[in-house]
């Protein structure tokens, strides 16, 4: 649980964060790593959908590391993020790289 601030994971951690706060990244963007930590990117998109007024762009906003909207405004059709996660797998004990595509 605690990797990713440990010497091995931190390395990992700082190419999503820049002076202490979640790099935005846009579509085409992705961290940068030294090639000897080089990790595959596992990419998933993922459907936020739901009723109106639920919190639905709070939660990306805080997940991406973004500022929560203060005052309630419907979405106007789709709004794409992407955030990016490194873990270690339990099975294989490798570091991967997550890329989550939030659709709100």
């Amino acid at each position: 649980p605690g990797w990713l601030l440990s010497p091995a994971g931190r390395p990992y951690l700082d190419s999503i964060f820049h002076k202490n706060r979640r790099r935005v990244f846009g579509l085409l963007e992705r961290p940068v790593l030294p090639p000897a930590l080089a990790v595959p990117i596992v990419t998933y998109k993922v459907f936020v959908s739901g009723k109106s007024g639920v919190g639905k762009t709070t939660l990306v906003a805080t997940l991406a590391g973004t500022p929560a909207p203060t005052t309630h405004h419907e979405t106007l059709g789709i709004e794409a993020t992407t955030v990016f996660w490194p873990a270690k797998l339990r099975a294989s004990g490798r570091p991967v790289i997550f890329q989550l595509h939030f659709w709100d």
